[in-house]
């Protein structure tokens, strides 16, 4: 209920929107990053021990053993590029197929017990068989010694300002350590050897080696490699095929074959040595390898140059590292992460929470950023097969989507611009599936896609490729940054076409007649139908579990009122008019979210109508109208809170897809177990501070024998460096435009942030000391309306740039200007 404001005008003064910029934050968010070092003690010689590095575009994994440091390059843009798009004729159109699903016996267990329908699902998913596209690693260095000259200790990285210092003793043992960094402008990696208070020690290196990926494909043509040693170079350089091998020519190659060169710089010189192997007999360094003259100085870097295969450079270009160019690019560096921890911070009592959020906006940092590709499954860092599982592709059914939830409320909507540039890209497949495949109008978004060339869906299997919910899942994004960001322009020139376009798909296929109507139906509805619910069932006889899913119908209904809303903000009601009265009368016949009768718990919600209540989901579809629908929540009545704390209570997650997700929607509805949380968290950590996906339970998909942590090996899963948002939506609230403060946090436990983002363009910082808020301070970046529920029962004084006004407790709603601060403080 909202409570009348009372403006009491105690004084005529205010702050301005400048005099409260230039404030200083309550504390500092870079101070605070630098309290969660990730400290490692000994040889770091596994992949998923090393330190993660990143600019966004290159990734970089440092890992240590006892005589070296081996180096793994990764890069967003860089990907086997080939793609198979065979049995374009065969695929049919989604009216053929369904005719012939529909004919298929509803007493068979599964569709592929069909023989038509097994074969043609083997033959719908020959394309997603091929080990292509995938992301290439990028070759790795390795750095090694003499063990009686020095002995490995371990590592440290330094998240304020990624930093990674690799720990030795010399051989008088003297504490040493190799400082390595990446530039966060170009795509290179530096490095010095320095003592514990900084000053340039001798090199203890004694040779220097630059690997190829082993997973490199044979029908590759083979990589060109330059060594200058007396400048310090090895250097190779790598043709990425455009075509597939069977129509691929080494010796000719292709106008659209893309390219890498991955280059090793130290300011000493090398030279070739012998050693003698361990069968006595002489050993030649091979191509790639070579050995250090002495110096008094260890600096290097290692570059990485990738593009179109006419653009990479053939020749090594001479770039000797020093000390002012390491000097010059870490304070570069620096001051880019500086600025980038200052867009907010979070100040806990609850130091393993305030662990997670800065640790995991530190490895987002390192993954993401606009003008590269967007991210895949695993991101940038990959090595052989490690990031190349399912492709390392854009999974659209949440995988790809989970990552970026944290950027809206962390207040790093410059970090979401990498999935706006996803979108768009997959707008010309998109558009022309739905209309050459479904002969519909609009956009239908693929299940997975590349960062590659595409003419056609990726994986037209109907079993899964039939997810309604994914061509609203992919634009749902854009819409938040919006609603995040209030800004129109980005509204209008960027958002506008694929939420429209997803909408007059979802329009037109559910005014299907066979998605209303008798004698199938028998009501007045419209219903998505078929679909599929996500990771569980596929495609199933009689189109049983497939038709008005939860996150269908949440996620359909969230882009429809979305649209409405743009088209009023955006002034195009003329141009628009029939879509908006199609998505009216849709809203109008609306299908309820499906719910089943729990033994212990009562009415619960569950992912598809007919479904019980004893289901284990790999992702939680039952809540998918918490999170990411939004249509439910703290914002609900009585009775529709109870089947939603009823359903949360009710249901079983496998895991695996559930760490950010799951956790994220109890917190939406108050009611996640803090501590239980931050147990799961830890129970998937890796050794490199990143979390994992891993399995909760069986009588899902997984059984008692199946290893519990095997996605652990997969790579690093970009899709959990979305914790800071479980967090965020403990301290702050404001999907439906309301702002509720510490929905999600118990009072016992101070906290404090600044500057995280609320819908409607506010930035919101406060204080819980001592069980009571403080106070609030809200910047109105774009002059919207502003509503929240006062913290206080008994109302609070607010000061604006008009004055002091008196308000009662409840929810309050006040006018605010552009760039004005609002400081509320309680009441005695």
């Amino acid at each position: 209920m909202r409570l009348p404001v009372f403006f009491i005008f105690i004084c005529l003064f205010g702050h301005s929107c400048k005099e409260q910029d230039q404030q200083s934050a309550p504390f500092s968010s870079f101070d605070q990053a630098k309290k969660h070092s990730i400290h490692y003690d000994r040889p770091a010689v596994d992949f998923f021990e090393g330190a993660l590095l990143g600019n966004g575009g290159l990734g970089v994994v440092v890992t240590t053993r006892p005589d070296g440091i081996v180096l793994y390059f990764g890069h967003n843009n860089v990907w086997d590029i080939r793609i198979a798009e065979k049995n374009r004729k065969e695929l049919h159109d989604f009216e053929y197929v369904f005719d012939r699903v529909s004919k298929i016996s509803d007493t068979l267990k599964l569709l592929t017990d069909d023989p038509w329908y097994k074969k043609y699902s083997d033959m719908a998913q020959e394309n997603y068989r091929q080990p292509y596209p995938r992301p290439f690693p990028c070759g790795s260095v390795l750095l090694g010694f003499d063990r009686r000259d020095a002995e490995m200790l371990g590592h440290k990285l330094d998240i304020s300002n990624g930093l990674c210092e690799v720990y030795l003793l010399d051989n008088k043992k003297n504490k040493i350590k190799l400082q390595l960094f990446t530039d966060m402008q170009s795509d290179r990696l530096w490095m010095q050897l320095v003592d514990s208070a900084g000053n340039k020690v001798p090199n203890i290196f004694n040779r220097m080696r630059v690997m190829p990926d082993p997973s490199t494909p044979s029908e590759f043509p083979g990589y060109t490699s330059n060594e200058d040693l007396g400048n310090g170079i090895l250097s190779f350089r790598q043709t990425m095929p455009a075509l597939e091998p069977d129509v691929y020519h080494k010796e000719t190659g292709s106008p659209k074959d893309k390219a890498f060169r991955l280059t090793a710089y130290s300011n000493l010189s090398l030279k070739k040595t012998t050693r003698i192997n361990w069968d006595g007999n002489p050993e030649e360094m091979k191509n790639l390898e070579a050995g250090f003259e002495t110096g008094d100085t260890f600096i290097a870097s290692v570059s990485l140059e990738e593009g179109m295969d006419a653009g990479v450079s053939r020749e090594v270009a001479l770039s000797k590292p020093d000390a002012t160019l390491y000097q010059q690019s870490r304070m570069k560096s620096d001051s880019a992460w500086k600025n980038y921890w200052e867009k907010s911070g979070i100040s806990l009592s609850d130091k393993f929470l305030e662990e997670i959020w800065y640790r995991n906006l530190y490895f987002f940092n390192c993954a993401a950023k606009d003008g590269v590709n967007t991210p895949g499954l695993f991101a940038n860092w990959s090595y052989n097969k490690i990031g190349t599982a399912w492709h390392g592709d854009y999974h659209m059914n949440y995988n790809t989507q989970q990552p970026f939830w944290m950027t809206f409320s962390s207040n790093h909507l410059e970090k979401n611009l990498p999935y706006v540039n996803l979108v768009e890209f997959l707008m010309p497949v998109s558009k022309s599936w739905a209309r050459e495949y479904y002969k519909l109008p609009g956009a239908y978004f693929p299940h997975s896609a590349y960062p590659v060339e595409m003419t056609m869906n990726p994986y037209p299997v109907p079993h899964w490729g039939w997810e309604i919910c994914e061509t609203p899942w992919s634009v749902q994004g854009l819409w938040w940054h919006y609603l995040y960001s209030a800004d129109t322009a980005y509204l209008r020139n960027r958002a506008y076409t694929p939420i429209k376009e997803a909408v007059e798909f979802l329009v037109a296929y559910m005014k299907r007649p066979e998605a209303r109507g008798k004698p199938r139906w028998q009501d007045d509805k419209y219903h998505i139908f078929p679909t599929i619910p996500p990771e569980l069932y596929a495609l199933r006889p009689g189109f049983k579990y497939n038709y008005d899913c939860n996150v269908d119908l949440t996620l359909t209904k969230f882009v429809f009122k979305a649209f409405k809303e743009m088209v009023t903000t955006l002034g195009t009601q003329a141009a628009d008019k029939d879509l908006v009265h199609d998505v009216e009368d849709i809203l109008k016949h609306f299908p309820d979210y499906p719910t089943a009768q729990s033994e212990k718990y009562g009415t619960v919600l569950v992912s598809v109508p007919g479904e019980h209540s004893q289901v284990v989901y790999n992702v939680p579809s039952p809540l998918m109208s918490v999170f990411p629908g939004e249509d439910q929540g703290l914002h609900s009545d009585d009775s529709t809170m109870k089947i939603l704390k009823n359903t949360l209570y009710n249901q079983q997650n496998e895991g695996g897809n559930d760490l950010v997700f799951l956790n994220l929607q109890a917190a939406r509805l108050g009611l996640l177990d803090v501590e239980r949380f931050k147990r799961q968290v830890k129970y998937s950590l890796l050794p490199n501070g990143a979390a994992t996906d891993k399995v909760m339970q069986v009588h899902g998909r997984y059984s008692d024998q199946t290893k519990y942590d095997f996605m652990a090996a997969m790579g690093i899963w970009f899709e959990n460096f979305a914790l800071p948002v479980v967090v965020n939506e403990c301290l702050m609230q404001s999907y439906d435009g309301v702002i509720r403060l510490f929905p999600n946090w118990s009072a016992d436990k101070d906290a404090r942030f600044y500057d995280l983002r609320a819908v409607g363009a506010f930035l919101v910082s406060s204080e819980l000391k001592d069980g009571k808020v403080q106070q609030v301070k809200i910047y109105s970046e774009a002059g919207k309306t502003l509503r929240m529920i006062l913290p206080w029962e008994n109302g609070a004084t607010v000061e604006t740039k008009d004055g002091k006004q008196k308000l009662n407790g409840g929810e309050v709603e006040i006018s605010t200007s552009k760039e004005e601060t609002l400081i509320f403080h309680p009441l005695n």
